[in-house]
């Protein structure tokens, strides 16, 4: 029988690996904003969109990434 404890374990060690995806993939969106010659404050909304908003802000990223 697992226990209470081991269950918490699991779900604290899957809420970080989410948490460091998420800051890996906004670290990536922010720096291929970047390379792709947007301005600062244009890569900062990024960067700041897709740590709020991980999922969205990563998907709206990559469709208008690609429009300008």
């Amino acid at each position: 029988m697992i226990e209470v404890g081991s269950i918490f374990l699991i779900f604290i060690l899957f809420g970080l690996l989410l948490l460091f995806l998420n800051i890996i993939t906004s670290i990536w969106a922010y720096r291929d904003s970047r390379r792709k010659g947007k301005s600062q404050e244009y890569a900062l909304i990024v960067l700041v969109a897709t740590i709020i908003f991980p999922i969205v802000g990563l998907i709206v990223y990559l469709v208008i990434r690609n429009d300008s």
